[in-house]
């Protein structure tokens, strides 16, 4: 079975924004997170006040920080913003916006958020909830008509906040396969009602289109599409004027930061990712300097610059724990919590953090973290594929903030763990076919259009000699079909959210007609789904 999750699914959305618990391990010289720590404290049990003037010294170690990440790193552009009591104290940009061209990163720079939106759109929500518009226990389907899942009880019962929570009992990733073929935000909505379910709150699946579900019923309960409500709710009222929810404006931004994904031992701009369909979970852009301000307006619970833009009850769920993340180990208590969008953890000193991370594999990776006890957050974004640089500099910060020295080598750590999402999947990736393959049957035994409620259609037709697979909508989307042996084919995966060389297997199912009667396509063979297509009559 071909794990995507962990590669191209998590990498494609956003994903990255699962774990801030990793900063939080005691910070020793070994490679492995939390050794010697023991049990971490309980949840916000603060150990030891930070010294006067520790803050204004992390900070003042940024500038040397940041340009050891990036010679360390080689990343094209960064930019980073530190606030402190409601108030932005730092705000810079290193490198260049696109390889090769002299623009330079600065605080206004835009970047794709990628899974950072998340908590960004929980704070819209929080507003409508402020609003009395919804309620985080609003079910889903009363303010999305015609809405359901394959569960008609997980269908009436299921709210707003979990979707938010990752806790509807979608699979993990559902949906993004969806996107990659091209389907648009409403036809991917419809067509989760025919992938399986987990029951209902008994699990954590990270699901961006889960949560896309939860923003559609805010957004049409107010009235607005997403992005204006977003416009409306928080972008306008704290001054973000560099930030949107909409694809087309990110790209008509004179200063904006390009994708650049590591190939051939260098990072090049290959890509440029188009997330409009998951805009709730992935499709926001925005500067440094835009963030300091959300972040300010969050530590603040919910006021900026003494304006209150979103009521601090509403604001209070989505950043307090909703479900466990990350379970616990060998009888300890477990370090990761979500809220609703957000990652709620703590560090070794025990107080709480509040985070989330983001990535593209086509090029964007993004980290912001809040330490509220201490009124201050770190944000920050870079214009590569996921590398550790975000999670490494803001650990390293907060280490600064809480102990006064750098506790571990967080790029090498954070490094690997990024790492991970390179590695090829599928049960063919790296295979030469067989020197001696069964010989296939004719092409005619496999041509034909296999249907899926959940993916479509899958039309495979001759070409040449050749056989090739079109599926999405109006069958865009062409894979080239090798024949592997006997009635197994491999064709390769899209570049743009795959690893570099990710491969599928498909098998066709002859009848006894000697026709093929189904096919199982590996890459969408995974969790609750068998990735069968059945051929039409």
């Amino acid at each position: 079975m071909l794990e995507r999750r962990s590669v191209r699914r998590w990498a494609q959305a956003v994903v990255l924004g699962v774990s801030l618990a990793l900063t939080a391990c005691n910070g020793g010289d070994d490679d492995e997170p939390g050794d010697g720590a023991g049990s971490p404290p309980p949840l916000g049990t603060i150990e030891a006040p930070i010294p006067a003037g520790q803050v204004d010294a992390a900070v003042a170690k940024l500038d040397a920080l940041a340009a050891d990440i990036m010679r360390r790193s080689n990343i094209p552009g960064m930019s980073v913003a530190v606030v402190k009591d409601g108030r932005t104290i730092y705000a810079k940009g290193f490198g260049v916006r696109r390889l090769g061209s002299p623009e330079q990163v600065d605080a206004d720079t835009v970047f794709q958020l990628a899974s950072m939106s998340k908590s960004v759109g929980a704070t819209v929500v929080a507003g409508a909830v402020g609003r009395g518009t919804v309620s985080w226990d609003t079910p889903v389907v009363s303010k999305l008509p015609g809405f359901s899942l394959s569960d008609a009880s997980t269908t009436r019962r299921a709210t707003i906040g979990d979707f938010y929570a990752h806790r509807s009992g979608l699979a993990g990733g559902a949906g993004d396969d969806l996107e990659t073929l091209g389907y648009d935000r409403q036809e991917v909505l419809q067509r989760l009602r025919y992938t399986p379910l987990h029951p209902l709150r008994t699990r954590y699946n990270y699901t961006n289109f889960g949560m896309t579900v939860g923003g559609e019923a805010v957004a049409m309960a107010s009235g607005l599409e997403w992005a204006t409500l977003s416009e409306r709710t928080l972008y306008q009222p704290l001054g973000m004027s560099a930030t949107s929810s909409r694809y087309a404006d990110f790209m008509q931004r004179s200063n904006r930061a390009t994708p650049h994904v590591p190939r051939e031992g260098r990072y090049q701009a290959l890509y440029q990712r188009q997330p409009d369909a998951q805009s709730p979970a992935g499709g926001v852009s925005s500067s440094a300097s835009d963030i300091a301000r959300w972040m300010s307006m969050v530590l603040q619970k919910g006021t900026y610059q003494g304006q209150r833009v979103v009521k601090a009850e509403a604001l209070l769920p989505a950043i307090s724990p909703q479900i466990v993340s990350l379970p616990p180990v060998d009888g300890s208590p477990p370090v990761d919590f979500y809220g609703y969008g957000f990652v709620v953890t703590h560090s070794p000193s025990g107080r709480v953090k509040i985070g989330h991370s983001g990535a593209f594999m086509a090029g964007a990776s993004t980290s912001f973290s809040m330490i509220p006890s201490a009124g201050i957050a770190i944000v920050t974004l870079t214009n590569t594929a996921p590398a550790g640089v975000p999670e490494a500099l803001n650990a390293s910060f907060e280490d600064l903030v809480e102990f006064g020295e750098v506790k571990r080598d967080w790029l090498a750590f954070w490094g690997a763990e990024r790492a991970k999402l390179y590695v090829v999947g599928g049960s063919l990736a790296g295979q030469q076919p067989p020197a001696q393959p069964v010989a296939p049957l004719g092409s005619n035994a496999y041509t034909g259009t296999y249907a899926n409620s959940f993916y479509g259609n899958a039309v495979v037709e001759a070409n040449g000699n050749d056989l090739v697979l079109k599926m999405g909508p109006g069958g865009a989307e062409v894979f080239a079909l090798q024949h592997w042996s006997g009635n197994s084919f491999a064709f390769d995966l899209p570049k743009e959210g795959s690893a570099p060389g990710e491969r599928s297997r498909i098998d066709f199912r002859p009848g006894a007609s000697g026709l093929s009667e189904s096919l199982q396509i590996e890459a969408y063979a995974e969790d609750l789904a068998e990735g069968v297509f059945t051929k039409a009559p």
